[in-house]
């Protein structure tokens, strides 16, 4: 009996930590991304040592900029309960009509500029238009994916436009301050800045709070009388002008405009979303965790090629990360409130 008492107190005891840490991880879910996060680098510091360098560690930064951006705007659409196929082919095709304007229109970089980000704007608006209409998000940008593909090697007939033909202003994104041995480029401090400005959209505005709540209800906030097809229409008109962002920094990254790139960001942007913490059901998150699980994408990918692990098995840790991620997510999804 005592045993068994015992025993019986023992289950309590751990069921009432998980409990306790299922709260904890709910309340805070950018914890479990920075706890990987720091992990990770202490352990890829201990695997090699040139890890923890300053240029390294710059080269990290660099290699998730665009990322970032781009998962920054996945967020967004992602705390509506809404997914984006097409962000690394607004990203891509945005960057190729920014160098089109500039060196074929023979446009000013500021003009080209100015109208490639209203080109992005534009693409993410009809996405916006299509989703709030035709409603399942995931078949409307899986179709303006392809779309969006096929007009990019239209409009560049599939030729790269070198940064050495565009204005100074295309590719300034590139250029770096250096802080000792670590480069910082003007693209991360874009991206950071972007960050800062969402973290506090997010938190402290009526838009913000609009946004979370369509994601967790959009039933009970429409009866709320939040307009939801406004929120829906306008996160996803956003977060086109940060594909679009992304894709000068893109520029600036390659110091060149190539249509045969980004293959893979549509799939980076959401796994640094999810890595991050915020949930693919919609209503739960926070911009932070997505930076945090960017830089999880970036550290994992860098420590690994640094520990001479083959691509193939790259690839294999990342989406192991997010299978954990996402069972995690459930997992927190079961706590009462």
């Amino acid at each position: 009996m005592a045993t068994a008492t015992a025993t019986d107190f023992e289950v309590r005891r751990n069921d009432s930590l998980g409990l306790r840490l299922q709260h904890l991880l709910h309340g805070n879910p950018v914890l479990g991304p920075l706890a990987v996060l720091i992990v990770a680098i202490i352990a890829f510091s201990i695997v090699n040592g040139r890890f923890l360098t300053a240029t390294n560690l710059s080269l990290v930064l660099q290699q998730v900029t665009v990322i970032a951006v781009l998962a920054l705007g996945q967020t967004l659409i992602i705390l509506t309960a809404g997914i984006d196929l097409s962000a690394g082919a607004i990203a891509v095709f945005s960057s190729i009509l920014m160098a089109n304007f500039c060196v074929k229109a023979g446009m000013p970089g500021f003009i080209a500029l100015v109208l490639g980000l209203a080109c992005g704007t534009a693409m993410g608006a009809l996405n916006g238009v299509l989703v709030t209409r035709i409603k399942p998000p995931f078949i409307v940008t899986l179709g303006t994916l392809t779309i969006f593909f096929s007009l990019n090697s239209v409009v560049s007939n599939s030729e790269t436009v070198r940064g050495t033909d565009m204005s100074s202003l295309m590719t300034w994104t590139g250029n770096s301050i250096p802080i000792g041995s670590f480069r910082l480029t003007y693209g991360s401090i874009i991206m950071l800045l972007l960050f800062g400005y969402f973290y506090y959209a997010l938190g402290r505005t009526a838009w913000g709070k609009h946004v979370y709540a369509t994601g967790d209800d959009i039933e009970s906030a429409r009866l709320a009388g939040i307009q939801t097809s406004r929120v829906l229409f306008s996160v996803y008109t956003v977060a086109g002008l940060l594909y679009a962002v992304g894709g000068w920094i893109l520029i600036g990254r390659l110091a060149s405009a190539s249509p045969n790139v980004g293959v893979e960001y549509n799939l980076d942007s959401i796994t640094a979303v999810v890595l991050g913490g915020t949930s693919l059901f919609g209503g739960r998150g926070s911009v932070i965790g997505t930076l945090i699980g960017a830089l999880i994408v970036g550290v994992f990918r860098n420590g690994l090629q640094l520990g001479g692990v083959e691509v193939v098995w790259q690839g294999f840790a990342i989406g192991l990360l997010v299978l954990v991620a996402v069972s995690l997510d459930q997992w927190i999804r079961k706590v009462k409130t």
